[in-house]
């Protein structure tokens, strides 16, 4: 049984970092007595893939990760035991039974994300930032250096940002989140105050990520769904 596994991580869990987070939950399956599966070989682990890596300091009301069970186990039963032996900051939002396969792992299949985005008190810009965002988003392209540790690379991540828009005292984005074209939510803001001659300030931001998609569609027809959507209940 592939069971796919949305959680939330907020308050002070935002501080543990993608790897801490991978140990956190292969304790808790323990503690839960969930019947994972195991890899063979001389050192077997767990079978598990996550959606995508969460940066620190960032909280996420909507995280995946897929782990393999030995036998068949009702998906609230699941949602019960991993609620019961999580922390505070962590909490289980459903369990879905899933396909099987690489193709359909957590990592592989996501496409996009959400996110919400506030300035930290004191971090706010001195220009309107707020009557800049439609004139910004009009731009044909969006030029941006991506720095990696080898090289640096010229993008256009104008494509990349599916949505953008004021909501409330922060901003909405949604962003291409592929391996292939994975769009930070820091780099569009710093591109953004830039754009507007103000230079970011650092820590300047408070993000959570909302929710993880998949692509039913095509590159030219995006059709995102849910990561959660693509499974079903078990009773």
């Amino acid at each position: 049984m592939k069971v796919r596994i949305k959680f939330a991580k907020t308050g002070h869990m935002k501080f543990v970092g993608h790897l801490d987070t991978m140990r956190y939950f292969q304790k808790a399956i323990r503690r839960a007595e969930l019947p994972v599966a195991f890899s063979g070989g001389y050192s077997p682990h767990m079978i598990m893939s996550f959606a995508a890596p969460l940066g620190v300091g960032t909280t996420s009301l909507g995280e995946y990760f897929d782990m393999e069970l030995t036998e068949t186990v009702p998906t609230k039963e699941i949602e019960k035991r991993l609620n019961a032996v999580m922390a505070e900051g962590v909490s289980i939002c459903s369990a879905r039974q899933v396909e099987d396969g690489k193709a359909s792992t957590a990592m592989a299949l996501v496409a996009a994300a959400d996110y919400f985005i506030q300035f930290r008190e004191g971090k706010e810009p001195a220009a309107d930032w707020r009557a800049g965002l439609d004139d910004f988003l009009s731009q044909k392209e969006i030029i941006v250096t991506k720095k990696t540790k080898r090289s640096e690379k010229t993008v256009d991540i104008r494509p990349y940002i599916y949505e953008m828009h004021l909501d409330g005292e922060g901003v909405f984005m949604q962003l291409a989140s592929a391996s292939s074209n994975y769009t930070k939510p820091e780099l569009v803001m710093d591109t953004f105050l830039r754009w507007m001659d103000e230079e970011p300030l650092p820590f300047a931001y408070m993000i959570e990520r909302r929710e993880i998609y998949a692509n039913k569609g095509d590159e030219e027809h995006l059709k995102l769904v849910s990561m959660e959507s693509l499974g079903e209940e078990v009773e």
